[in-house]
Order: structure tokens, then sequence, then C-alpha cells
């Protein structure tokens, strides 16, 4: 602000003289090369314009020096900002790892409960159709369509809460009795080739049992070394004991296969 007010006198000093050359003319040749010499309005043009070149330097350094530091300045700013979008980013990733856990979780107790789990075979009262060591899956979609049927292997907890895999021979509301080794099922002859030799031991079944709406009896495949109905340990099994139907062993793969 100052150096414009300084600007217009210089600028009003020059037009002054301007006046006095015009109004008091010289005609004297000495004086003239005087004035040539020494003309005060080329003086001044001289000094405001030396002045405006140096505050035009001035300003220029001025801004040269604010370009060099805003690069910094900028460095900084940027860095603040990009602290707290870091921060996010990783809040955000641990977020997202802490849904997928908990989705993989929700989705495996979903399906070991009511679609399919794994069980291994341990003991030899399924022989020869299942063997120590066999590893299976249990399915248990099936059970949503229809109620077990005969012949299905399937797979209950004792009342020790160990389970138990056995084969269904009787169902609900049928009599069932073993008489010399044979399975009799409302007074006829069950036709099966799952027993691998004669029953030496009928237990509770030498005597005729009628099974409840919902009670289901079931004998090992090896018959002369398996806990099952036969035994009081076991008895009949309820609908609601049954976790699923063993429908696969995938394990050893020499024995790959449906469980028929």
């Amino acid at each position: 602000m100052s150096f414009n007010k300084e600007l217009e006198d210089s600028l009003q000093a020059c037009r002054e003289i301007q006046e006095q050359l015009i109004h008091n003319p010289i005609d004297n040749r000495e004086q003239n090369e005087d004035i040539s010499s020494h003309n005060p309005m080329d003086e001044e043009i001289n000094r405001i314009l030396e002045q405006f070149n140096q505050k035009t330097t001035e300003e220029q350094t001025t801004e040269t020096e604010k370009r060099q530091e805003s690069p910094l300045e900028e460095t900084e700013e940027i860095e603040e900002i990009q602290q707290p979008l870091q921060q996010h980013s990783l809040l955000k990733s641990l977020l997202s790892l802490l849904i997928c856990l908990f989705t993989a979780l929700l989705l495996a107790l979903l399906i070991t409960q009511y679609i399919a789990h794994h069980t291994s075979v341990e003991g030899s009262s399924m022989e020869t159709t299942l063997y120590d060591g066999d590893q299976l899956i249990v399915e248990n979609i099936s059970y949503y369509l229809h109620e077990p049927e005969r012949f299905d292997v399937i797979v209950f907890p004792n009342k020790e809460g160990v389970n138990y895999i056995k084969r269904i021979v009787g169902l609900p509301g049928e009599k069932i009795q073993i008489i010399n080794g044979a399975i009799y099922i409302n007074g006829k002859q069950l036709e099966e080739s799952f027993g691998n030799e004669v029953m030496e031991d009928a237990g509770l079944a030498s005597e005729e049992m009628v099974l409840g709406k919902q009670e289901y009896f079931v004998l090992g495949d090896n018959r002369n070394g398996s806990i099952d109905s036969r035994k009081s340990e076991v008895g009949t099994v309820k609908r609601d004991q049954i976790k699923g139907k063993a429908w696969l062993r995938f394990y050893p793969f020499s024995r790959f296969g449906n469980i028929e």
C-alpha cells in the first residue's frame, strides 16, 4: 500500500516538473544543455523504476522462498492425512477378518449339526462292512425327508455319550424276536445277508419285543462281537438319539465308497 502511495507521489512530482518546464521555457543553450544533462523528470522516473524493480525483485524472492517451503508443508499435510487413513484401513481389514472367521465357524457349526459330520469306526462290531479305523461321513439330510429305514447304518450315542455305529433291523411298532440265531419280524423270518455268522446269543430278543412308536432295534454286522439292542446297556434306540446315516467311507482310500 505504501509503495503505491509513493509511486503516485513520484508521478505527481513528475507532472509538476513537466508543467514548470512548459510554463517557463529556457532559451539559453547552456541552460538547455544543463537541463538536458540534469533533467529532474528523468531522474525521478529512473528512481521510480529502480524502486519498482527492487520491489518486484523482493516479491519474486519471497514467492520463490514460499515455493521452496511449500513442498515440505504439503508433504507434512499429506502425512498427517495418510496416518488416519492407514489406521482406518487396518481396522477395516481386521474387522473383515473377524467377520470371515465368525462366518466360517457359524457355517461349520451349521453343517456339522444339520447337514453332515465326520466320525471314525472303533472296534470290530460292524465287520465285514466297516473296519476299525475307517473314516466316515455321516449325513443328516436323508432323515429330514423320510424316517430311518430298515438296514440303514446309523450313528447314535450310548448312555455314556460314546457314538455307536449299528444297522437298523426292527422298525417302530414291530414285534421282534431272535430264535436259533434267526431274526423274526412280526412272526416272519427276516431275509438278510448282513450278518457274517449265526447269532449265538439272542439277549433281550430271546423273547418277543414290541417296539414303541419312536424305537428302533439295531444289530452289529459282527453279530457275535457286537454290543447292540440285545444288551441292556444299549437297548432300543430312540428316534431323537439318531445323529445321522453313515453315508460315505473316505478313508482308507482302498475302500472308498458308499456304505450299504
